[in-house]
């Protein structure tokens, strides 16, 4: 085993969550800066999850948002600044910047939204992915993708976004047969997520939350 390096992109934006909107109870809904301020919560409770596994060498983030560049490199990830060519563009900049620093590791892209994640389960996703050439994990609701691993020097071009699960099982994506209720796969995008998770998440998410309600 040659070690993971983990690309996280962290949108870090008023634009940020945007399905989130409603979920804290005030008259005007969630605001843009809000929505940015718990979209850096997530990314903080992800970073130091993923970084805390065992078998994770390094975590690379790419962002283009100051704050979250400070916050995130406080937790000792490297910071890459984000190309500007949406998510699947500041995916592969990490991979590429991750592929410069350790040309042996293996690598994975893990989205920022997983609050709730533990180093545990990022490390069972990292190892049953080892024998792959190139996986996927899919989302709990099994259409979208939470993570892609890729073998050291095997090219690998993401599609996150609308239907992902399946654009990367098309694209010849190994599909990683991860328990139901696995952390790695409960992103949050909406309201009902935030309630079906809730006293599950890391200690950034969870202060915030209990600060707001």
């Amino acid at each position: 085993m040659t070690g993971w390096v983990v690309v996280v992109p962290v949108k870090g934006s008023t634009e940020s969550k945007t399905r989130l909107a409603a979920a804290w109870t005030t008259e005007a809904g969630l605001t843009g800066e809000q929505r940015r301020e718990l979209a850096l919560a997530f990314a903080l409770d992800a970073v130091t999850a993923i970084a805390a596994a065992a078998d994770v060498r390094e975590v690379i983030v790419v962002t283009g948002d100051a704050v979250a560049a400070v916050a995130l490199a406080a937790l000792g990830a490297h910071v890459v600044d984000d190309p500007g060519a949406g998510l699947n563009g500041a995916i592969s900049a990490g991979i590429a910047a991750a592929r410069l620093r350790h040309p042996d590791a293996m690598v994975a892209a893990m989205t920022a939204d997983l609050p709730a994640l533990t180093p545990a389960d990022v490390d069972d996703v990292l190892r049953a992915a080892a024998g792959h050439p190139l996986a996927f994990v899919a989302d709990e609701q099994g259409t979208g993708t939470t993570t892609i691993t890729a073998a050291p020097g095997v090219e690998v071009i993401p599609r996150f976004g609308e239907q992902s699960a399946q654009a990367h099982a098309d694209s010849g994506m190994f599909r990683l047969a991860v328990r139901p209720g696995s952390t790695v796969r409960q992103d949050v995008d909406t309201p009902e997520d935030l309630d079906r998770l809730r006293g599950g998440f890391g200690p950034h998410t969870s202060a915030l939350l209990t600060l707001r309600r």
